[in-house]
């Protein structure tokens, strides 16, 4: 799932809340630019685009999760269905991304 955001701030913790909520395995931030039509005229802006790793079940509530703190009158929310994915990264990214109902420190030790 993709969005852009105008602060590096509201990237960086956007993407921390929704990593740390395991609807996603990670997030990337990169600046952009961007050139848009809004209120009837051209804007160019910085921006800063958040990628999500994420499973397409988790669509419809990291959606939820992502609309709930952008700040944007109009959020550009997207997802991209991958056709092929590296099978190790794969596992990963799910077992990254099961929510979890024993605290991590419990599993550690087995509990």
């Amino acid at each position: 799932m993709i969005t852009t955001v105008g602060t590096l701030a509201d990237a960086r913790s956007m993407a921390r809340s929704v990593v740390e909520s395991h609807l996603a395995a990670c997030a990337h931030i990169v600046p952009i630019e961007s050139f848009y039509h809004w209120q009837g005229a051209v804007q160019n802006d910085t921006e800063f685009k958040v990628t999500f790793k994420a499973r397409a079940e988790h669509y419809a509530r990291l959606e939820a999760a992502i609309r709930a703190q952008h700040p944007y009158e109009l959020p550009d929310i997207h997802a991209l269905a991958l056709e092929q994915v590296y099978g190790p990264y794969a596992r990963w990214l799910d077992e990254s991304t099961e929510q979890r109902s024993v605290p991590a420190s419990a599993q550690a030790h087995g509990e």
